[in-house]
């Protein structure tokens, strides 16, 4: 009736596994949809099915455990003993699982089809390979999960001081109401292509003197958002710059603002 099928991939030690499994299973609990449990599990989701289906994130003694779910069988993912990661596919019914085999009809003929598995000891080496396939599955998709890093790493290069030359420059912050105007300003098109001088901050930042705005160039420089053409005064976003600029107003305009506004239910 139950069985479960454990894959393990072991680490040489915890510190190598920590960061990488903090962050696929962040990821992984905001990503899988119900969709993606069926597949892990190797079943066609559709109307009809009215069975529980989800997942959840879990904190137990030994560690954390993401477990996603559809009717009898389970998939979970968590690192044991810090230093494996193992996914693990249950099952309460084996006969949640199909595959193809000959089943005897009614009438005596026997036909080759998809049918539920046997509850059986002969059904072993059937149940072991779909066991096997749902764990593969499963971290292939953990396989394409991207990486993000890289986005820490840019994260935190924006937003820490840097020193140059003895001078310190603050970092930038989309929630600053200078910040964000300074930001919006260097992600105007027209700056992409001809380039960008103090004397355009000036038109966008008028309240600005220009000693002012010359540091938030400078810090710009420093920050790596920018760079200066030759011996010019003509600056242009840097691929870093362009990157986090972009991607920050994007996400503070259509992601974060709307969901702050929704109301709460006490």
């Amino acid at each position: 009736m139950q069985a479960e099928f454990a894959t393990d991939i072991v680490f040489e030690d915890r510190a190598a596994l920590a960061p990488l499994y903090e962050a696929i299973s962040r990821a992984a609990i905001l990503a899988v949809k119900a969709e993606q449990v069926a597949h892990f599990l190797g079943r066609r989701l559709d109307a009809r099915f009215a069975q529980e289906l989800g997942s959840r994130f879990s904190t137990r003694i030994e560690g954390t455990c993401i477990k996603h779910h559809m009717d009898c069988a389970a998939i979970k993912m968590y690192d044991k003993f810090g230093s494996i990661l193992r996914i693990e596919t249950t099952v309460n019914n084996v006969s949640f699982f199909k595959h193809h085999r000959t089943v005897e009809q009614r009438d005596g003929a026997s036909v080759f089809k998809l049918a539920p598995l046997k509850k059986s000891i002969y059904s072993l080496p059937d149940l072991r390979e779909l066991l096997c396939a749902a764990n593969q599955r499963y971290l292939a998709f953990l396989s394409e999960l991207s990486d993000d890093s890289t986005g820490q790493t840019d994260l935190k290069r924006l937003a820490e001081p840097k020193d140059d030359n003895g001078r310190t420059y603050r970092g930038f912050n989309f929630f600053r109401a200078l910040d964000e105007r300074l930001l919006t300003t260097l992600a105007r098109g027209e700056f992409n292509i001809s380039g960008l001088r103090r004397k355009h901050l000036r038109a966008h930042l008028p309240d600005l003197s220009d000693s002012q705005l010359s540091r938030l160039l400078k810090s710009l420089r420093v920050h790596g958002l920018i760079k200066r053409v030759g011996h010019s005064y003509k600056h242009y976003l840097t691929a870093f710059g362009r990157r986090v600029v972009i991607t920050g107003l994007k996400l503070k305009q259509l992601i974060i603002i709307p969901c702050l506004a929704q109301p709460t239910h006490a």
